[in-house]
């Protein structure tokens, strides 16, 4: 009676951590596919940890590989009562012995220790991780950040935790030029905010990440956007002769007329659409100002001409070059001077 007690209590206590404010607790799972996220949840709680009790004794084990008995004898207390961490990898290939061990200790974990579970994403182990939820102990999702918004919010964040200032243009810069891989993301703006005396800007980031493929791209696109058809050739030519790839070129063109055609379609204030299409509001009031210099008609043949341009670079054509040159110039002069 008194364990189902305290079954009940757990449960109504259920709550689901970020990788940000997660906390010790003697389970914690760590769930989803995100690798860099689950990494700062884990350095989180093992820091957390180390801070509250600098002689714990750290265990590492895998659930793939997981020998019968493993996990009770690293968790039981021992002769000097240390605290305990124990870290298991690989749930998402956990072993019938490791499934049969996780439920067994779930029913009455170790007061003393700290269990952290990584599961990678899927259905294996579903039993277990059923199992901790009804438990109401910690979970983390750690989800790939895909929406421009989310990754903004991201760089945003890491500068507000460092006491740190970055102008919004920055932040779009930064997204821009390093946003396809959260890891890298985030070492970038642990380097601005390491070397940056004031403010980071736009012109900042750019001289720091402004040669590489994404942003060389945007920048592209920006000057297409702003009907300067010459500079957006030039930026062009010379983004292929040093090795750029035209994918990624018209990708950064479509994402931009994407966000106008989202934001032209939308209707009341830049907060609720931004709400509304998951974007920055500085991001949709920026496209709002741009949306004026278009015909409905000039923006329909623009997307036309940038998934035809996309088709054709990913090998519908033998002249890449001359697609993504084509569609960079009907771009430029669709927008009404």
């Amino acid at each position: 009676m008194a364990a189902a007690q305290t079954q009940r209590t757990r449960t109504t206590a259920t709550k689901t951590a970020t990788w940000r404010d997660v906390t010790p607790a003697p389970v914690v799972l760590v769930g989803g596919p995100e690798d860099y996220l689950a990494s700062r949840a884990m350095d989180r709680i093992r820091s957390q940890v180390r801070a509250a009790a600098p002689d714990v004794e750290v265990t590492r084990l895998n659930a793939g590989s997981y020998e019968p008995g493993t996990l009770a004898m690293n968790v039981s207390p021992s002769l000097f009562g240390e605290q305990k961490l124990i870290e298991v990898e690989g749930l998402e290939a956990m072993n019938d012995a490791f499934l049969t061990d996780g439920l067994k200790y779930l029913t009455s974990p170790e007061p003393d220790a700290v269990l952290v579970l990584r599961h990678g994403g899927g259905v294996r182990g579903k039993k277990l991780l059923d199992a901790i939820k009804a438990g109401g102990w910690p979970v983390v999702d750690c989800q790939p950040l895909k929406k421009d918004a989310d990754k903004a919010a991201f760089v945003t964040t890491e500068f507000k935790a460092a006491s740190r200032r970055i102008e919004p243009d920055a932040v779009h810069a930064l997204v821009n030029a390093v946003g396809a891989h959260l890891a890298e993301l985030a070492a970038a703006c642990s380097q601005l905010i390491a070397d940056a005396t004031t403010a980071v800007d736009a012109d900042l980031v750019d001289r720091y990440y402004g040669g590489r493929v994404e942003a060389t791209g945007f920048k592209v696109a920006d000057a297409a956007m702003a009907g300067n058809a010459p500079l957006a050739l030039s930026t062009l030519r010379h983004a292929l002769d040093t090795g750029a790839d035209p994918v990624p070129i018209v990708a950064a063109l479509a994402a931009k007329l994407r966000s106008l055609a989202k934001v032209a379609g939308a209707q009341g204030s830049s907060t609720q659409i931004a709400k509304q299409l998951g974007m920055q509001p500085w991001l949709v009031e920026q496209a709002q100002r741009d949306v004026r210099r278009w015909t409905p008609e000039g923006l329909a043949r623009s997307i036309q001409v940038t998934a035809e341009a996309d088709a054709q670079v990913k090998g519908l054509s033998r002249d890449p070059v001359y697609a993504v040159e084509h569609a960079v110039t009907v771009i430029a002069g669709a927008v009404r001077r």
